[in-house]
């Protein structure tokens, strides 16, 4: 059957994406000042710069169904153009159906043509309703999906409680959050409202970020006696993103809440540490190493960010795909696996030598020194300059001592 092309009032384009090919906004059309943020200016939503968060999507999606190795029904709630559920269907093997939805008649219109663009009829129903309402009518035991993909435009917190009610006994929940501002410790009240625990502007704020997201999650899931695991995170661009395998049961609902802390964190000398009880006026507050005072981040999820077995899952599924960014995401999850094991928080070495008075050396010369002396090192996705280790931060700062005196010698053996 030919697909009629909706009778939208405003420009349009055709793209492709993945396997692909869809109708969007011609964003171009939409902007009149080079500050101006076209995708929220279109009538219907399309940000092109999440290519890549889609990519991963896939991917991610494809190691779920893997591993739980039957078909998957998978529900976006927020679709757009259409995009990313219509990727689902025709990328990922192993999916029976997929709904979309989005609350913008104009959006759920041309994601209805999009999927017979693609000939994904029969795979693809698409909805014209809110978000919440929508996820509500599928809360019943025979009606839930296996994956839900929550992708809003700002926070996924509001959506949280009916996504949970209407996903399956281990089923994949993807979140996405781009209210960097607010996790990240710009607006502390703000992200203690909506996220309940509480930020700290520091190098390593992005992956606070990451954990208040997890932590929100697991207290929610709570609530239904529902606990997680975390499977994969990364963040990203202007963006987090969460994915995790929800385990019904009072007992896992306990261990997950069981992996909520706090991040106590020196701002003198770089110190920092997690307690899992909890914060109070009695907890002591003084830096260990430089007596300084020392401020707090949470509750937040101090369990794990990443499952290494869906990792690799990952990084097998990714060889047999053609995308554009493929080079960025085999980086990204290569570096992931890598910090599978590696503790909470990272160093950022900029951050360090430009307080000591150092010259930077690279990151890979320190982890190697690092390792030397029996400490945990690797590089992270989520700071380029950044680096995970065990080692305290005294011994982050002693190393980075060592290699500035080896590297003066050398200067002065070469000068001579």
């Amino acid at each position: 059957m030919k697909s009629e092309k909706p009778k939208s009032n405003f420009p349009t384009e055709i793209v492709k994406e993945g396997r692909v090919k869809v109708l969007v906004p011609r964003l171009s059309a939409f902007v009149k000042e080079p500050s101006e943020y076209a995708s929220s200016k279109a009538p219907v939503f399309y940000n092109p710069v999440m290519e890549l968060n889609r990519d991963i999507a896939v991917l991610a999606l494809q190691a779920y169904q893997r591993m739980v190795n039957c078909e998957i029904c998978v529900c976006e709630p927020f679709t757009g153009c259409g995009i990313r559920g219509i990727r689902f269907a025709a990328e990922v093997d192993g999916v029976k159906k997929v709904l979309i939805n989005d609350i913008n008649p104009k959006a759920s219109e041309l994601a209805k043509y999009n999927v017979q663009l693609n000939a994904l009829t029969n795979y693809i129903s698409v909805k014209n309703e809110d978000a919440n309402l929508l996820l509500s009518r599928y809360a019943a035991s025979r009606k839930r999906f296996d994956a839900i993909d929550i992708d809003p435009f700002g926070s996924p917190v509001p959506y949280l409680d009916s996504a949970i009610r209407a996903l399956r006994d281990n089923g994949l929940l993807a979140i996405t959050a781009t209210d960097m501002a607010l996790l990240c410790g710009v607006h502390s009240k703000a992200c203690i409202r909506r996220y309940g625990g509480r930020p700290l502007h520091t190098e390593y704020c992005h992956e606070i970020a990451v954990r208040l997201v997890a932590g929100c999650l697991a207290t929610t899931a709570a609530k239904h006696d529902i606990g997680l695991n975390i499977l994969f995170s990364h963040s990203t661009d202007h963006y987090i993103r969460v994915y995790a395998k929800l385990k019904y049961g009072a007992t896992k609902a306990d261990e997950s809440i069981g992996k909520l802390g706090y991040i106590l964190h020196c701002f003198n000398c770089f110190h920092r540490e997690t307690i899992n009880k909890p914060f109070t006026s009695n907890t002591s507050g003084v830096c260990p190493e430089c007596s300084s005072k020392m401020d707090f981040a949470g509750p937040l999820w101090l369990g794990k960010l990443f499952d290494r077995d869906f990792c690799e899952l990952m990084e097998k599924e990714v060889r047999n795909r053609d995308f554009e960014k493929k080079k960025r995401i085999c980086k990204i999850v290569s570096l992931i696996k890598n910090e599978v094991d590696a503790p909470p928080t990272y160093y950022v070495i900029d951050k360090i030598c430009d307080k000591l008075g150092f010259p930077v050396p690279s990151a890979k010369e320190i982890i190697r020194v690092l390792r030397e002396k029996g400490f945990q090192s690797t590089l992270t996705h989520f700071n380029p300059k950044g680096i995970k280790t065990n080692a305290p931060s005294v011994g982050v700062k002693k190393t980075l001592q060592e290699l500035h005196s080896v590297t003066v010698k050398r200067y002065m053996t070469n000068f001579k």
